[in-house]
């Protein structure tokens, strides 16, 4: 599945909030239901409410709380609740932040029905150690980390641990931030099955049965349509997916 996230992208004044209106109707249109945002981003969460509209119904909201202070959680889920409908899909602990803390009162709101799933998110390789303790407690759904062909430390352990406790899997950065943009031309991309050097890394993430969502983020409404079209299948054989790792290593 493809969803959006808004990092970067959807931190928009008043003035310009129409842009990420059109991202959604986009992504919308092509199929996406999963988006993902955070307190990080600034105006992000509350412009995603608005852009989301009465689609909210439909759509699979994943958020996240980003202090390590507990009353400061459950203040940004307050508001998020306002932001969202009254209830959030996946809410997730942001980068393991007092994610042991976190985790209680999560629980409780869940069992209350105002939260669908819990997840905890890093981005950083060093905190795999401790990404994994949080998954083992049998206390998450979810986990989101980046996985693309230039950061695949997550293939070690936390995709494995993954698999064997039946938790699922958010992908984010699945560009690499822009590092593995623009990639190569178009002719080279024949081979893959593919319209634009995005959905061939896309498909590569979705190829690993492993990994269930990525979450690529765009301010272009025409980039969200394609991005949207890697999520249906067909995905990647072996062959293919070793041909983006070379095209990738480029």
């Amino acid at each position: 599945m493809i969803g959006l996230g808004t990092w970067k992208t959807f931190d928009l004044p008043p003035g310009r909030a129409d842009k990420a209106h059109a991202v959604v109707e986009a992504a919308w249109e092509a199929g996406s239901r999963f988006v993902d945002s955070s307190p990080m981003y600034g105006r992000a969460e509350a412009v995603l409410g608005r852009a989301l509209g009465d689609r909210r119904k439909e759509a699979v909201v994943a958020t996240k709380i980003w202090t390590a202070d507990v009353d400061e959680g459950k203040r940004q889920f307050e508001q998020q609740l306002e932001h969202y409908g009254g209830w959030i899909d996946l809410l997730q602990v942001h980068n393991l932040l007092a994610w042991e803390d976190h985790l209680d009162w999560m629980q409780a709101e869940r069992d209350a029905g105002r939260i669908g799933h819990i997840g905890v998110t890093h981005y950083a390789p060093g905190a795999f150690g401790e990404l994994a303790n949080a998954m083992r407690t049998g206390r998450v759904d979810a986990v989101q980390i980046p996985y693309n062909p230039h950061e695949r430390e997550c293939e070690r352990e936390i995709l494995p641990l993954a698999e064997d406790l039946g938790l699922g899997v958010v992908v984010m950065r699945p560009f690499g931030e822009g590092s593995l943009l623009p990639g190569p031309d178009r002719g080279e991309l024949a081979a893959l099955g593919v319209e634009t050097w995005s959905q061939a890394l896309l498909k590569w993430i979705l190829s690993d049965h492993r990994a269930h969502v990525a979450i690529p983020a765009t301010s272009k409404p025409e980039h969200a349509a394609r991005n949207a079209e890697a999520g249906e299948p067909p995905f990647l054989d072996d062959e293919q997916r070793e041909l983006v790792e070379r095209l990738a290593a480029r």
